[in-house]
């Protein structure tokens, strides 16, 4: 007799019409209703990434960014779609240095970029989707006009910021606290503005005719039209409290909306244990999965114990020198060049390979690539210095480490239809904690501005047009037998850790996909932080407890700085896969028990 398929927190859920997971149940059902209408992937991941922007509001919204990676049916290889925005035109750090400046506020109207998530979901809508653009928009405009169930952690959110949301943000008030006060968990929460917004952006797009045509003017609508204007209008006259406690002006424009869209590129990608692995580039830290892979590729992963302390300890020393090479190297390639080869390349994996040993090391270790040699340097300079963030609000770094009810995070979801259609995306921004909300639309802004640098001359120096390096990372991979994966997770820097640990457990531990999301996990907080105030806490390695005592000891004893989370803190990964005879699972994680797989 076979044994028993191993216990899992929830069934993997498997069929062959189509699979949907995100990080909210609501969500994932509305993508599901969308399969089910006749849509394909394309139209699902869109419409559950509306529903997301409704159903967990104080993690991504309308004006937030998002890389996406869609891999259509008949492609050999996924693509990437950018939905990352770039910095306005009056971004330039002598303006922020006038402003008294060091470091850009985690909160606030100067930690704002061009939105870009919209465009991102139309660009696919219109190239690859099928279904009419308000089929995608209703599920949507109706949570946000009927009111959807409000999650404990956006009612406590609220709640913690309700006082500075009536002093400072009138604007957010008035969203956020319906009848002056915040909404009970579990309580019904509407957002009028944002359904009227939605209703008037496809009133006017269909006044063109023919789907493709409507999506386009549905962008002209967001971009050029009454979105931008009403956008352009409150930064033009607002003057409000930022994350450094100080009031200041915006520099975002309508013209800065109108000179930007989603574009399409190749993603990166490398080869592990007879898998192709693909993220999207540098100005995401998607590579730093990549450049783990390669180094782990000479190291006898095969052989450790997937939640023994050898594995805890080599992935956590290589991804302290892949996140130094990201805050030393990465950045917008078309403003900057980026050795990208070179961080890549079997050589530079053999050499970064060579700095692990069996102790734990405090140091940052950015690469000394010919002619970077300034990059590193400045790198090791910035993760050392001092900084005081002053009274920092709403901003702090999105992890999963420490549920602070104010800080910011991101969603994900993944999604294969019954053709083999693929898309794996990663909303993020325009939280409500961190941004006013524009009056009349019912959408904050975003503050992704934040992961520059104010000082000239960086990969990530602060400069008009320029794409910030974000935290983003979506990820699709595909085994020798042709399965192919759509995973994430949101969790700011540590999404790629999360990852990484997910995928070898995946490759090395045969492990189904809801049993490798319920493993335990880990991450480094050894490098520099993206969010602000861009602090540094070398040697720190948080971990759940269910690697057990003896574990958690020998990574003390290695010198590791351990802090053991409370359980079931960790990651809110997803993931979905396709066979080549066409089989689909789906799993999501059980932490925050949000998240939800959903198929047939």
């Amino acid at each position: 007799m076979s044994a028993p398929p191993p216990f899992t927190t929830r069934p993997e859920i498997s069929g062959t019409f189509g699979v949907v997971t995100s990080t909210h149940w609501i969500a994932s059902a509305v993508g599901m209703r969308i399969l089910e209408l006749g849509g394909n992937a394309f139209d699902a991941a869109a419409a559950t990434g509306f529903a997301l922007q409704v159903v967990e509001p104080h993690l991504n919204g309308p004006l937030g960014d998002m890389p996406v990676l869609i891999w259509p049916a008949d492609a050999d290889t996924p693509t990437v779609i950018c939905g990352q925005g770039v910095a306005p035109a009056g971004a330039t750090i002598e303006h922020y240095r006038d402003q008294g400046l060091a470091r850009i506020p985690g909160s606030g109207l100067l930690a704002t970029v061009v939105p870009g998530a919209f465009d991102a979901w139309m660009l696919m809508l219109r190239d690859h989707g099928q279904l009419p653009l308000r089929d995608v928009l209703e599920p949507a405009l109706h949570y946000a006009k009927a009111g959807h169930p409000v999650l404990h952690r956006v009612s406590h959110t609220i709640a913690g910021l309700a006082e500075f949301f009536r002093d400072e943000w009138p604007s957010s008030a008035a969203v956020w606290l319906p009848d002056g006060a915040a909404p009970a968990p579990g309580s019904l929460l509407r957002n009028p503005d944002l359904a009227a917004t939605w209703e008037r952006l496809l009133d006017e797009a269909e006044l063109a005719s023919g789907r493709e045509a409507q999506i386009d003017a549905a962008r002209r609508a967001f971009y050029q039209g009454f979105v931008a204007e009403q956008i352009d209008a409150f930064v033009a006259q607002a003057f409000l409290a930022d994350g450094s406690g100080q009031n200041r002006k915006g520099v975002l424009t309508g013209q800065d909306m109108a000179n930007w869209q989603a574009s399409y590129e190749s993603p990166l990608s490398t080869r592990y244990g007879g898998w192709d692995v693909w993220k999207c580039g540098v100005w995401s830290q998607g590579p730093t999965l990549l450049q783990a892979l390669n180094i782990l590729d000479g190291l006898p992963v095969t052989d450790m114990d997937l939640q023994g302390a050898d594995f805890v300890h080599a992935v956590t020393e290589v991804m302290k020198l892949c996140f130094a090479d990201r805050e030393a190297f990465y950045g917008d390639p078309e403003h900057i060049d980026i050795p990208v080869e070179t961080l890549l390349s079997t050589n530079y994996a053999d050499a970064r390979r060579a700095l692990i040993d069996a102790r734990a090391n405090l140091d940052q270790r950015p690469g000394q690539i010919p002619g970077f040699e300034g990059w590193a340097q400045a790198a090791i300079h910035r993760a050392t210095e001092e900084f005081d963030p002053g009274r920092s609000v709403g901003a702090g770094e999105p992890t999963m480490a420490h549920l602070g009810e104010r800080r910011g995070d991101t969603c994900h979801l993944d999604v294969i239809d019954r053709w083999g259609n693929r898309v794996s995306a990663t909303p993020s921004g325009g939280w409500l904690q961190s941004s006013p909300v524009v009056p009349g639309l019912g959408m904050p802004l975003n503050s992704r501005a934040q992961m520059f640098w104010l000082e000239p001359g960086l990969a990530t120096s602060l400069a008009p047009g320029r794409r910030p390096r974000t935290t983003l990372s979506p990820s699709m991979a595909r085994a020798s037998d042709g399965r192919s994966l759509a995973f994430g997770t949101p969790g700011g820097d540590q999404q790629d850790q999360w990852q990484l640990i997910y995928l070898l457990r995946l490759i090395h531990g045969g492990k189904g996909l809801q049993a490798g999301l319920d493993a335990p996990l880990f991450h480094s907080a050894h490098f520099q932080s993206s969010f602000y105030p861009r602090q540094t806490d070398p040697g720190a390695l948080f971990i759940e407890p269910g690697f057990g005592e003896t574990v958690l000891q020998d990574l003390r004893d290695r010198g590791h700085r351990v802090t053991v989370t409370d359980p079931w803190t960790l990651g809110r990964l997803t993931a979905a896969d396709r066979c080549v005879d066409g089989l689909m699972h789906a799993a999501a994680t059980p932490r925050l028990m949000q998240a939800y797989a959903v198929g047939r």
